[in-house]
Formats: structure tokens, C-alpha cells, sequence
């Protein structure tokens, strides 16, 4: 039996080789079909920027050939063909677009954009109902994630139930303090309803978080110019200045 083992180790040996190299190539033509779809999407999304919607349609086609796990192909589909059926008031393009939307939701149930754009969809198809119990499921199942919320409060804000919106901005804050796009919206939302110093606050803090924002600075540096006081008329005593202080703000964590 000796004799034997030597041989049943190469031959071991040789199995094992022959599967890590089937393994090994099996993973690098996994990265390859992704890397192939990624390039896909992209020339796709350069055609849609360009306005040449059938040749982004074959190519977000061929990134779900090469991928088909990807959800990014399905929520560019989904998008073409939304732009399609509004464009040419096409409602079999709109069907093929919300099955898109789903299909790409399939893939990840939680992608911010596919949600967004089918809410779009539903609401301009005056299903408001529909596009308020997809974001509301979605925030149920996710209570520990700030986005649906995000999503959910954008919806109230765009029906004009700009409490209820607060209300899910507040919250989205609550689960997540870093969330810079929470901390701005809701800063948005103060800032409309004259709420300054707490709008200020949620703008300073969301730019300690994200300073590409150049308009949300633009915002910051509005609000914090002191408006210069108008001279008094000839012939007026001007008012008396306060002779107190305001205490300094403490600084935003």
C-alpha cells in the first residue's frame, strides 16, 4: 500500500489544481461580465444624456445580458422607457417601465433611485395611493434606515403635507445623525417656515458631513449675512441697541 500513496497525492493534488483553476476562472469571468455590464450602463447612460433612447435601450439590453444580477441595468431600462411613455404619451412604454422599476427592485430591494423613479411614475399616473403605500412598505421594512424615510417625507412634501414631511425627516435624522441629504431637507423645511436658527444648524451640519454642496452653502452664508440696518431719516432719533448680547450658538455636533 506504500508504494501506492504518492500517486494518490498527485492525483489528489491534480483534482484539487483542476478545481481552483475552474474556480479561479469561473471568478474572473464573473468579474469580467460585470465589468462588461458596467460599461454597458455607462455608454447606455451617455445615449440617454444625448437624447438617443433606442441605442440606450440596446445597450442597458446588453449590460442585463452580461449581468443579469445587477439591478442598475433594470432601473436604466425602467428609466428610458419612462421618459419614452411621457415623451410620446405611450402608455405600453410606461407598462414597460414600471416593470422595470420592479424588476430592478427585485435585485435590490433597497435602491433609493428605483423607488424614487417609480413613485414618479405612479404619481403621474394619479395612483398617489399606490406610490404612498410603495415608500410606506419600504420604510416598514427598513425602520433602521434613513432612506425611505427620506424618500417618504419628499412625497408628502410634494402633496403639500409639509408636517407630515418633517415628521419622517425628523426621524430619518433620528436613525441616522450623519445623513447629510436628511439634514439638509430638513433644514429646507425649517428654513421655509421661517424656523432660521434650527434650518442654520441642520445646513451647518450637513456640510461637516458633505462640503460638496455648493448651493446648500450658498443657503449657509444667506442666512448667516446680517441684513445692515437702515439709517434713520433726518430730523429721527434712532432706536436705542440692545445692550444685550445673544449668547454665542453652541456648536453643532
Amino acid at each position: 500500500m506504500l508504494p501506492n500513496q504518492p500517486h494518490h497525492r498527485r492525483a489528489d493534488c491534480r483534482a484539487l489544481l483542476a478545481w481552483f483553476s475552474g474556480a479561479l476562472a469561473f471568478i474572473v469571468a464573473g468579474s469580467g461580465c460585470q465589468m462588461m455590464s458596467h460599461t454597458q450602463n455607462s455608454d447606455g447612460v451617455r445615449m440617454f444624456q444625448q437624447a438617443y433612447y433606442q441605442g440606450a435601450l440596446q445597450s442597458f439590453q446588453q449590460a442585463i445580458q452580461s449581468d443579469p444580477k445587477n439591478p442598475d441595468g433594470y432601473y436604466n431600462l425602467a428609466r428610458t422607457y419612462h421618459q419614452l411613455g411621457k415623451l410620446h404619451n405611450q402608455p405600453a412604454d410606461l407598462q414597460q417601465a414600471e416593470s422595470y422599476y420592479h424588476q430592478c427592485l427585485d435585485r435590490d430591494p433597497n435602491k433609493q433611485d428605483c423607488y424614487r423613479g417609480l413613485a414618479v411614475l405612479l404619481m403621474e399616473q394619479n395612483r398617489s395611493g399606490d406610490a404612498f403605500k410603495l415608500m410606506e412598505g419600504w420604510a416598514t421594512r427598513n425602520p433602521s434606515l434613513a432612506s425611505p424615510k427620506i424618500e417618504l417625507a419628499r412625497l408628502y412634501e410634494e402633496t403639500g403635507n409639509r408636517d407630515a414631511a418633517k415628521s419622517q425627516l425628523i426621524e430619518a435624522v433620528g436613525v441616522d445623525p450623519t445623513n447629510s441629504r436628511a439634514l439638509a431637507a430638513l433644514g429646507k423645511l425649517r428654513e421655509d417656515s421661517g424656523e432660521t436658527a434650527q434650518a442654520l444648524a441642520n445646513y451647518q451640519r450637513s456640510l461637516q458631513l458633505n462640503p460638496n454642496q455648493p448651493q446648500l452653502a450658498s443657503r449657509v452664508g444667506a442666512i448667516s449675512t446680517p441684513v445692515a440696518p437702515m439709517a434713520a431719516p433726518p430730523g429721527t432719533i434712532p432706536a436705542t441697541a440692545p445692550r444685550w448680547v445673544a449668547a454665542p450658538q453652541a456648536p453643532v455636533r
